[in-house]
């Protein structure tokens, strides 16, 4: 976490290094990102850099952070509040649908979202263990699906979550790099929620016929 010295900076003077360095993250590899960049399109001695963030894997931690509580920030609050009302798989469309509309207006930040899912080393080295957010959230959303009684029971739940957080980013690349598909947001999810709850085996195939 940044130092209360950064979070004492005007509210203007956080955005900017923060604006600045979503711009340094977006452009280059976690390794190849450099400080002396960030501090100088900020406005700022880079020697003062360290009296607001301990060191560069402190100040990406905390972007992925408020990436990761922006993202949350596009699901339906009302449909989560409300979750009694609604079915697994209706969450799990307001959650897939919230991601594609969180990608569409920030895409500066997508370079730095796949940047962490690719690099699994990166992961480990900036959240160690920890399971990020996204994939606890579906975790939480799968138990809820066993309580309901639409999602079996014996599934490994960490492992399925893992999978529907990878499904996520997926459906951003079929947005952003598949114009062939030539498919509306909603076909997309609704094609994958079909997947999820059935299968791609034919229903009527008989084994050995």
């Amino acid at each position: 976490m940044p130092k209360d010295t950064f979070f004492n900076l005007p509210p203007a003077k956080r955005a900017k290094i923060i604006d600045v360095a979503i711009d340094e993250f977006s452009k280059y590899p976690f390794h190849k990102a450099r400080i002396t960049v960030i501090a100088e399109k900020a406005g700022i001695a880079k020697g003062s850099f360290y009296q607001y963030f301990e060191d560069k894997k402190d100040l990406f931690k905390y972007l992925v952070e408020l990436m990761i509580e922006k993202k949350m920030s596009y699901i339906n609050r009302k449909m989560l509040a409300n979750h009694e009302q609604y079915d697994f798989f209706q969450l799990l469309r307001e959650v897939y649908l919230s991601g594609i509309r969180f990608a569409k207006e920030n895409p500066r930040l997508l370079p730095i979202g796949k940047m962490l899912a690719n690099d699994k080393e990166l992961y480990r080295d900036i959240f160690g263990n920890a399971e990020d957010k996204s994939t606890d959230f579906l975790g939480q959303l799968l138990e809820y699906g066993k309580r309901q009684e639409v999602i079996d029971p014996d599934i490994n739940t960490p492992l399925v979550a893992r999978m529907l957080t990878n499904i996520s980013t997926s459906l951003v690349d079929f947005d952003y790099q598949d114009s062939k598909m030539n498919l509306d947001d909603q076909t997309i999810v609704d094609q994958i929620l079909y997947l999820v709850a059935n299968g791609i085996k034919k229903k009527n195939f008989a084994e050995g016929a």
